[in-house]
């Protein structure tokens, strides 16, 4: 052989992440891959333990798997199993189940119960660099810690829980670079709100696509997982952003994460996750950070959304004749009319919660807009936070005094009004402002009509009666 030796190809961060869990390439194309931590939610685990039984199979690694009681569960405070009666029987098979295979449970009881994908980087269960799987499709939300978060089927769950492994066609690379500074108000959900609006939701579909740029380095650990959170919505099968010293301080001292030496040492390893330069990726977009307001949604889907200070558009502007289609049907299952401005529409309900936006941060920047406020007469607003040690940690700096004396009801950790499966439910025809991530029809219960904000723009909403901006309340 002649010639220079060639070197090493320059990897993506997801290609590092990806080739270092790599079992072996299978014949039909698919590689199977190493899955770290397998975390479990009540609707999805209960049929892939009973796959389980029925196939003579144990839980191959419970050490490696947690579950947690989340999306069936009632926030009304000082819940039981028993206050949802519809959930009363899937959550009684989770204690079982998972006391049966010896896997660590977070039950309503438990301190550390909350929202599967908000429990996992508070607790140190998800990590940089690693591979997380759960049978829910925003697992997506881990990757701002620099780790893969893979939403997988029931079926998948049980083979995740036989074999600890998944097999997978691997993504296609794609980088979204958010390049100027954003502006006042602007947050992590308007950053990705905006992305689906010039880009569409399918501009994602089968990638792994790395956040990038000046605008995420600056983000907190807890706005980046806001973004990853709704790389689902932008069709994407996982979004991510490379480990920094900030993921890495968020990391320490978590109660599942490595101690001492082991940190340091896995420290060391995570700052080496980063694309390399002159990586490769099939598709790149850039997004300007800089004109960007805050964003809500108008339609049914998370593409459908324009800044605050807009109008409701006319679906005759779209060039696209299904794109054209998609915007009517959408404005007539909304009740709303072309030209309207956004800033003009009233809502019934404001809904501060879901895994997108229910952590300490998220909560401060809501409460801080409700301070010294009253909700608006005839409008329902609760704030639910994403865990019962996010609600210990706000009730310690008194957010909840904050909420309550303004007429927003204080409720205990779970989904809530995501995703319509327990008692609390959007009423037909009535309109909401949400911080989840879905506004599609029939979302939030039969008929609901959904329009997805960022935490201080649904508190803006609640204390005016109507959609907001946030950038014109004046502190009370």
């Amino acid at each position: 052989m002649t010639g220079e030796p060639r070197g090493v190809a320059p990897l993506t961060v997801f290609e590092k992440i990806w080739t270092s869990h790599l079992i072996r390439r299978l014949d039909d194309g698919r590689d199977l891959i190493f899955v770290d931590r397998h975390v479990l939610q009540e609707t999805t685990s209960a049929p892939a333990f009973e796959g389980l039984r029925r196939a003579g199979r144990a839980v191959r690694h419970p050490e490696l798997t947690v579950a947690t009681q989340d999306h069936i569960v009632s926030t009304a405070p000082g819940r039981t199993e028993d206050s949802n009666p519809t959930g009363r029987e899937l959550l009684g098979l989770m204690r079982r189940n998972a006391g049966e295979s010896h896997i660590r449970h977070f039950g309503v009881d438990d301190p550390r119960q909350g929202i599967v994908h908000v429990i996992g980087p508070e607790l140190g269960l998800a990590l940089p660099g690693c591979i997380l799987a759960c049978g829910d499709s925003h697992t997506s939300t881990v990757g701002g810690l620099g780790a893969i978060g893979i939403g997988v089927g029931t079926s998948e769950v049980e083979h995740v829980l036989a074999t600890q492994t998944l097999a997978m066609t691997r993504p296609r690379r794609m980088r979204v670079r958010f390049e100027g500074r954003a502006g006042d108000g602007v947050t992590a959900k308007d950053l990705i709100l905006r992305v689906m609006g010039e880009h569409g939701i399918a501009a994602g579909r089968g990638c792994a696509v790395e956040y990038a740029g000046a605008a995420i380095e600056a983000l907190p650990v807890e706005a980046r997982l806001t973004l990853c959170n709704m790389s689902i919505e932008f069709g994407a099968r996982f979004g991510l952003v490379a480990p920094d010293e900030t993921a890495i301080d968020y990391v320490r001292g978590r109660e599942f994460a490595p101690k001492g030496e082991a940190f340091e040492q896995a420290a060391r390893a995570w700052r080496a996750l980063r694309s390399d330069d002159g990586a490769e990726f099939d598709r790149e977009v850039a997004i300007d950070c800089s004109r960007v307001a805050p964003q809500v949604t108008w339609g049914t889907s998370p593409q459908d959304v324009c800044g605050v200070d807009e109008r409701v558009p006319d679906p005759a502007a779209f060039a696209d004749t299904r794109r054209r289609d998609l915007a009517a049907a959408a404005l007539r299952y909304m009740g709303l009319e072309p030209g309207t401005p956004l800033d003009s529409i009233p809502i019934d309900i404001a809904f501060i919660g879901s895994c997108t936006n229910s952590r300490l941060s998220d909560l401060e920047a809501a409460a801080a807009v409700a301070r010294g406020r009253r909700v608006a007469p005839g409008v329902r607003a609760l704030v639910v936070p994403g865990s019962m040690k996010v609600k210990a940690e706000a009730e310690a700096r008194g957010l909840d005094r904050v909420f309550r004396d303004a007429g927003f009801e204080w409720r205990d950790a779970g989904c809530s009004m995501c995703v319509s499966i327990n008692e609390d439910v959007v009423p037909p025809g009535a309109r909401c402002i949400a911080t989840s991530n879905r506004n599609f029809e029939n979302r939030q219960g039969p008929r609901s009509r959904t329009h997805l904000a960022s935490p201080a723009m649904a508190a803006a909403a609640a204390l005016s009666g109507r959609i907001a901006d946030v950038r014109k309340m004046r502190p009370a």
